[in-house]
C-alpha cells in the first residue's frame, strides 16, 4: 500500500502521524497532471485528489480501481481481502 498527495511535505508528515500511518506516502504531487495520467478527480478550487484506489495483481498490472469524485467511493480493506481471496480462488 501506498499513498500519493499534493500535500507539502509538512503536511504529508502531519497526516502519518496523526493516522499513525505505517505505510509510504508521497507528496507533492501535480494534481491535474496525476489527475490526467490515472484518472483521478482533482478538486481544482480545494486543490486536492479525490480518494483513487487500485488493487495490483502478481505482475503489477491494474486489477480493480475505485474513482471517488466525493466522500463516497471508496476501497476498504475488507473488501480489498475479499477482492483479492477470491481471485486468488478463482486462479486455482
Amino acid at each position: 500500500m501506498i499513498a500519493v498527495s499534493v500535500d507539502t511535505l509538512e503536511q504529508a508528515t502531519g497526516t502519518v502521524k496523526e493516522h499513525r500511518l505505517t505505510f509510504p506516502v508521497a507528496y507533492g504531487l501535480d494534481g491535474p497532471a496525476f489527475a490526467a495520467k490515472t484518472g483521478a478527480f482533482f478538486h481544482p478550487e480545494k486543490g486536492h485528489l479525490h480518494a483513487t484506489g487500485f488493487i495490483l495483481d502478481p505482475e503489477g498490472r491494474v486489477a480493480d480501481a475505485v474513482y471517488s469524485s466525493g466522500p463516497v467511493g471508496r476501497l476498504i480493506p475488507a473488501d480489498c481481502i475479499g477482492l483479492v481471496s477470491s481471485r486468488q480462488k478463482a486462479r486455482q
